[in-house]
């Protein structure tokens, strides 16, 4: 949780490309007759990623809301967020950051990607969080912490799109699953993770979480984070949103999380299978809007990619659906390789 609480300072940094430099390659025109521009940088994934394809897809807000369920049970990583940031105020602003820091680390280019990285390492450097129980206090940034934080967001965001009945579905159960985790061990690298000590595939995701399961609780802390993700507060008008809308996001988000954590939190989900459907159902209403149209959101990291890149590298579901494209799913720059 700590990367993305952190943000705000990220989206300064990298506001309008992050530099000089990255402004003109941002606003660098694609070549005439479609295809790539020539020599511009792909940033830090690029165009042949499955990191690239994944990150466009509307589900990624959902998955972003169980990524927050699923970080709040670790006691010392949600007291770090809880005790350094207005969580309970801010919620919809941290979301925003998070889809920001992800957006630009994704999709900018690798100087803005890098300068995002550098400004949340810094924050995190210089905050700490307290035990109640025993007075221990420790920084925030503890590599086991930043690790459960970028493991709970990578597996929700590929469990969710995988459940939603994305078209890459069967690839990314497979191949294309293990790739996405091996590329974002460059995430990783930027909140400020070695990435060899970061589960590099499915096999090894699964081993860590298994690993860390014992050190889990529904702490009070988890319990403020449930309760406002259930209800969160609104103005008086925005209340029939609130309860039409939020709410099914955020009970759905809850439900795609794995049984150990509907039993900690102590409330039941639905069986897997209503759950799946329940996500394949949303993910057919969210994709069902054109992706021209949701890319025009603010701040419009896609769009801005595809004018620095060319046309050819508008993200797509169906790259992942050919198994040459996954074949060419690869590492990012200088992390290692399984």
């Amino acid at each position: 949780m700590a990367d993305e609480d952190f943000g705000r300072a990220g989206r300064r940094a990298t506001k309008g490309g992050g530099g000089r430099a990255s402004r003109a390659s941002e606003g660098r025109a694609p070549e005439a007759g479609g295809g790539r521009a020539p020599k511009a940088d792909p940033g830090l994934y690029g165009p042949d990623s499955v990191t690239w394809q994944l990150h466009g897809d509307p589900m990624m807000w959902i998955a972003g809301v169980r990524a927050l369920y699923l970080q709040a049970l670790h006691p010392r990583a949600v007291r770090g967020v809880l005790q350094n940031s207005d969580f309970r105020r801010d919620a919809w602003g941290r979301l925003m950051r998070t889809a920001g820091f992800v957006g630009t680390t994704t999709y900018g280019t690798t100087e803005a990607a890098e300068r995002a990285g550098a400004a949340v390492r810094g924050i995190h450097r210089r905050l700490t969080a307290t035990d109640p129980a025993t007075g221990e206090r420790y920084p925030v940034d503890e590599p086991a912490l930043l690790l459960w934080v970028h493991c709970a967001e990578i597996d929700s965001y590929l469990e969710v799109v995988r459940r939603s009945g994305h078209p890459a579905s069967a690839a990314l159960r497979g191949a294309a699953g293990d790739a996405y985790i091996r590329e974002n061990r460059t995430a990783a690298r930027l909140v400020g993770l070695d990435p060899a000590a970061v589960p590099g595939d499915r096999a090894r995701l699964a081993a860590y979480f298994e690993e860390v399961r014992p050190e889990l609780a529904a702490t009070p802390e988890a319990a403020a984070v449930d309760d406002f993700l259930r209800r969160p507060p609104a103005p008086l008008p925005l209340l029939p949103v609130r309860d039409l809308l939020w709410r099914r996001v955020a009970s759905l988000a809850y439900a795609a999380l794995p049984p150990y954590a509907h039993a900690l939190y102590g409330r039941p989900a639905p069986p897997p299978d209503t759950v799946d459907r329940r996500l394949r159902a949303a993910g057919r209403v969210l994709r069902s809007v054109p992706a021209t149209v949701r890319w025009q959101l603010p701040p419009k990291h896609i769009l801005r990619a595809v004018a620095r890149l060319g046309p050819g590298t508008r993200p797509s579901a169906y790259k992942l659906c050919r198994p040459a494209a996954i074949l060419r799913a690869h590492g990012a720059q200088g992390e290692p390789q399984d």
